[in-house]
């Protein structure tokens, strides 16, 4: 074989063997070495990534630990939760629906889901099924309905109809978990099975993703999985799952580095998997074609670097060009848990990162450099130091603002109440029943089970409220009085909730 030489990876618990041209086998070499770098520089636990290319499965490999404190190392078959890289999934399954004659994509939602219902009569009838999909309906973020807050599905859908529009239906862009949640409620009705069952039969099976999982519940018996991790105090902390399954279509889905190539193949394979279509041309054209505009100030902070010329959603992807190629890519974010899957189909290229700390956007940097040294004819931008920089500067301006925030309190203020007077029960539509109760000498706030906070005064009537999650930054409670001067309501940013009388 002329220039080209055997490569075996070591690679965790088993032995990946590929035949790479010459070229090839060093940039493997390359950036084997540049990952490592790049994981201690961000100071990531463990993370895994795999590059496909021409058809093929160019490199996979693990990094660092399942967990800070134990030996168990991440490999290939490590499962992480893949966050909001689920959303393409969820998609191409609306689209094999879409093929089958069973729902079509500019048909009204109401008219497989009756009950669902906005504040607007209008924004309720004009909601199609693709703006399930596209973050452009109209409503603003409302991760409150779900985040450590285990609604059904159908106590979600009620309570839509009191959430405020933030912009006309397709008229702007706001991310949006729910709406996908209520995507995966319309393919359950329209398929006849749950969503969960669905994307396992029509897209893990397959594809033979046997290590891949529709939410965190259905994954709990796998002992090959990473912890998620987080600075709590300075120090980078294993922290609990924070579950997405109350929204699963959404973000819910685990899978292994080693899974999701074989999930990037098939989406730059056109929807084909051993030469069988799972889409039609024409819903795979539909699936990666620019829905809604995204304006740079709801962009990634990358942008800054990478410089696009338009910035666009499909549906399940986030869109730009990069040095005249068009990327389809998405990021996946959880507490303590990071992913990142990019496409350059120009050049028939892929990679999907996975790692084990919040926030840790080391996963841009690689993927750009992947892009580089297999996209392109040079590869000499440092990422990793660029990306260092720009998320440095960007954490030093949260800093300026937090220490902001804290000069603008007003020292040697009391409470206008008696801390009792506050206690009680206080409820919204939308925002549900909150119970405040005075425990110890302090007020402590049961928004859910699983979101509950321990005040302590901050000035006049606002508390600030900690978190029983070391790692969730806190909140200040402000409580309001009425002309009487008692106790009215509770407001946590924009949610707001008035006392029961």
């Amino acid at each position: 074989m002329k220039n080209k030489f055997l490569l075996v990876l070591v690679i965790g618990w088993g032995v990946v063997t590929t035949t790479l041209a010459q070229s090839d086998a060093a940039k493997v070499k390359l950036l084997d070495q540049y990952i490592e770098q790049a994981r201690q520089d961000w100071n990531v636990p463990g993370l895994s990534i795999a590059v496909v290319k021409d058809g093929a499965l160019l490199f996979q490999k693990g990094y660092g630990v399942q967990r800070l404190g134990n030996a168990a190392r991440v490999n290939p078959q490590t499962i992480f939760g893949i966050c909001s890289t689920t959303k393409a999934m969820t998609a191409a399954t609306m689209a094999m629906l879409v093929d089958e004659g069973k729902v079509h994509w500019d048909d009204p939602v109401v008219n497989y889901i009756p009950e669902f219902q906005l504040i607007d009569a209008y924004a309720t009838q004009s909601i199609r099924v693709r703006d399930l999909l596209t973050h452009n309906a109209g409503l603003p973020n409302a991760d409150f309905l779900w985040y450590g807050n285990p609604l059904s599905m159908q106590e979600i859908i009620h309570r839509l109809r009191y959430l405020p529009l933030g912009y006309p239906v397709r008229g702007g862009y706001t991310y949006q978990n729910v709406m996908y949640a209520v995507a995966g409620e319309l393919i359950a009705r329209v398929s006849g099975m749950s969503w969960a069952d669905f994307v396992r039969k029509r897209i893990f099976e397959p594809l033979s993703m046997k290590n891949t999982y529709p939410d965190l519940q259905s994954s709990a018996a796998v002992s090959n999985r990473m912890t998620p991790h987080q600075y709590v105090a300075g120090k980078i902390t294993p922290i609990e799952n924070m579950a997405v399954d109350p929204v699963a279509p959404a973000g819910a889905v685990w899978s292994s580095v080693e899974d999701m190539a074989k999930w990037m193949l098939f989406v730059l394979d056109s929807a084909r998997v051993n030469g069988q279509r799972l889409l039609s041309p024409e819903s795979y054209g539909e699936w990666l074609r620019p829905q809604a505009i995204i304006p740079q100030d709801q962009f990634y902070p990358t942008a800054a670097l990478t410089k696009p010329t338009w910035m666009t959603y499909a549906l399940g992807w986030f869109q730009q060009d990069y040095r005249g190629k068009a990327v389809n890519f998405h990021t996946g974010s959880m507490d303590g848990d990071i992913a990142i899957l990019g496409l350059l189909p120009s050049e028939r290229l892929g990679v999907y990162i996975l790692g084990n700390l919040d926030h840790a956007e080391v996963r841009h940097a690689l993927m750009l450099k992947v892009f580089d040294l297999f996209g392109f004819p040079d590869a000499t931008r440092d990422w990793n130091a660029e990306c260092l920089k720009l998320y440095g500067d960007l954490k030093k301006q949260g800093e300026a603002a937090q220490a902001k925030r804290l000069a603008q309190r007003t020292v040697n203020t009391m409470p206008t109440h008696d801390l009792s007077a506050y206690a009680g029960t206080y409820t919204d539509p939308l925002f549900g029943e909150v119970e405040v109760a005075e425990v110890a000498g302090q007020l402590h706030v049961k928004l859910t089970q699983e979101l509950q906070l321990t005040l302590t005064h901050w000035h006049y009537d606002v508390f600030q409220g900690s978190y029983e999650q070391p790692w969730l930054d806190p909140d200040l409670v402000q409580f309001q009085l009425n002309a009487a001067g008692q106790v009215k309501a509770m407001m946590i940013g924009s949610m707001s909730w008035v006392k029961k009388s």
